[in-house]
C-alpha cells in the first residue's frame, strides 16, 4: 500500500512517468469516440450557429438546446484528447450532462412536441442522427470507466 503511495504521489509529477505524459483515454477505440464526438462538435456547433443566426424567433427554445449542445460535445472532445485527472473528470461531466441532456430534452420532445416545433440534436433521442446522441454517451461512459485513472494500478 504504502509502495502505492509513493508510486502515485511520484507519478503524478514525475515527467518521465509513463502514466503522467499518457493519455490512455484517446488510444485505440478512444480515438474513434474523439472522432465521432468532433464531428457532433462541428456539426451542431454548425447547425445552431446557422439556426441562432437566421431562424431565431421560429424555436429560441430548440435552438439554444442545439447551442448548448454543441458546447457540450466540444468540451467532451476536447477533454477526452487531453491527459491527466482533472480532464477525466471534465470529461465524465460533460459526458453526463450529455446524457442527461439527451434524456430530458427527448422526453420533453416526445410528450410536448409544442415546445419543439423544430429539432435539435437531442429531440426525439437524437432520431435526427440515427440515435447516436443516446448511444455516444452510454460508450463514453463505459469507456472513461475502463480508462479511469488509477484502473490499471488496481489490476
Amino acid at each position: 500500500m504504502k509502495d502505492q503511495q509513493a508510486t502515485s504521489a511520484a507519478g503524478g509529477h514525475t515527467p518521465g512517468n509513463s502514466q503522467a505524459g499518457v493519455n490512455s483515454r484517446n488510444t485505440g477505440p478512444g480515438r474513434l469516440l474523439i472522432a465521432v464526438y468532433a464531428v457532433f462538435a462541428i456539426s451542431a456547433s454548425a447547425r445552431a450557429g446557422y439556426q441562432i443566426l437566421t431562424k431565431f424567433s421560429e424555436a429560441p427554445l430548440a435552438y439554444l438546446l442545439s447551442a448548448f449542445a454543441a458546447l457540450v460535445y466540444v468540451v467532451a472532445t476536447v477533454s477526452l484528447a487531453k491527459a491527466g485527472t482533472t480532464w477525466f473528470k471534465v470529461s465524465v461531466a460533460a459526458v453526463l450532462v450529455e446524457l442527461v441532456g439527451v434524456l430530458v430534452v427527448g422526453a420533453l420532445s416526445l410528450f410536448d412536441p409544442v415546445q419543439f416545433p423544430h429539432e435539435t440534436v437531442w429531440s426525439l433521442f437524437g432520431r435526427g442522427y440515427a440515435f447516436i446522441p443516446l448511444l455516444l454517451p452510454v460508450l463514453g461512459l463505459v469507456w472513461l470507466y475502463r480508462r479511469r485513472p488509477g484502473a490499471r494500478a488496481a489490476a
